[in-house]
């Protein structure tokens, strides 16, 4: 999984200690980034759905959205975005929609209350982070204000026994809740802590001061359950759990609702309609939208890539793959892509332009794996 390099590439605080690790690294999102380790792709994705595995996201933009208390803050954002800021409970995570005029996404983000009123937490993907911030700070009332962190560095740890390990030298997340962040000391060091993530696995995200980033890296790497996992095995871990990649499944053409992702407006959002798009979004919500965003099931063993044609029976073309490859939980390929809404039923049989030939699919449900977000202490 890589990208084309546009100019000089910026690096994370860890990038030396993933050359150390022997890391094989490319462009992406204008990073220079660990793709895989010498195990492979294949060993890190198993990896991380047996035990723990240890990612690099520091290329992924943080910052504070502060304002004189909550009600403003979150006033500011949901004018911005679909999802339900307002009755955030402190501590508590959202997962939210930048939207432009036309109901289209900009960007997809995790929006964090913090336990200090007035002051939200956001994490946006790293190839649109400017551009969000740029677009967040032009819209923001008076007394609003965005702060960009530029001085920490991001790291998550995801896995079955991610909450194992992590409670031992972070004690005071054994009880937290999923989708809740919180302040703490993570081996004596102070983080910001999230308990989510983009796998389908338990885990944490941890945002660490630059300086501390390779110190608390190595020593969640010391832990024997604990291995390094490159963006190869990234992508494959989100796709089986169903999870967009900005960019690929969703982007400023689509909207929530062909984007199969309606439930994360909220009833109150959608009776309030204050939301950018909304009049585009809410009519597809009452009356159905033309394509939609499905999960899909090809036949053998050859993957069908993004950009694979997708037809009926009769060779017509009725959409296109946006994510595809092998699932290694799976034991066989996978891909989710924009079918026409009368093909987007599960089981629906359809076929994918592979090579061109037509190769026999099926629309399937989303997750591909069964998601394992572990109660606290569990």
């Amino acid at each position: 999984m890589s990208e084309p390099a546009a100019g000089p590439l910026k690096t994370t605080p860890l990038h030396a200690l993933h050359v150390e690790l022997g890391a094989k690294m490319v462009p992406f999102a204008g990073y220079d980034m660990p793709v895989q380790y010498p195990s492979g792709v294949l060993a890190e994705h198993l990896h991380t759905r047996e035990a723990a595995g240890l990612f690099d996201v520091s290329h992924m933009g943080q910052a504070w959205l502060e304002g004189p208390d909550h009600g403003a803050v979150a006033v500011a954002l949901e004018a911005l975005v679909p999802g339900d800021i307002r009755d955030l409970a402190p501590g508590a995570i959202r997962y939210t929609l930048l939207l432009n005029g036309k109901g289209g996404i900009l960007d997809d983000l995790m929006v964090t209350r913090t336990k200090k009123d007035g002051v939200l937490f956001l994490v946006v993907n790293a190839a649109c982070k400017d551009a969000d911030f740029a677009h967040i700070e032009k819209h923001l009332p008076g007394g609003i204000a965005l702060r960009r962190i530029e001085d920490r560095a991001l790291i998550a740890l995801q896995g079955p026994k991610a909450a194992e390990v992590f409670a031992r030298i972070a004690p005071d997340a054994a009880d937290q809740a999923f989708m809740t962040g919180r302040e703490m000391n993570v081996a004596g060091l102070p983080c910001i802590v999230s308990r989510s993530g983009y796998t389908g696995e338990d885990g944490y995200e941890v945002s660490v001061a630059d300086k501390d980033a390779v110190a608390l890296t190595k020593k969640l790497l010391g832990e024997a359950e604990v291995k390094p996992i490159g963006l190869g095995a990234r992508d494959s871990l989100r796709l089986e759990a169903g999870l967009c990649l900005y960019g690929h499944d969703i982007d400023e053409t689509t909207t929530p609702v062909e984007g199969a992702l309606t439930w994360t407006i909220s009833k109150r959002r959608r009776e309030e309609g204050n939301f950018p798009g909304a009049e585009i979004i809410l009519d597809q919500i009452a009356n159905g939208v033309s394509r939609k965003r499905v999960g899909l099931l090809p036949e053998g063993k050859a993957p069908a890539r993004e950009g694979t044609e997708i037809t009926d029976a009769s060779g017509r073309k009725i959409g296109i793959v946006t994510s595809g490859g092998y699932g290694p939980s799976v034991g066989g390929p996978i891909a989710m892509g924009y079918v026409e809404a009368g093909f987007a039923k599960v089981d629906t049989g359809v076929e994918l332009m592979v090579r061109g030939k037509g190769r026999p699919a099926k629309v399937a449900a989303m997750p591909f794996v069964t998601k394992r977000f572990h109660k606290p202490g569990k």
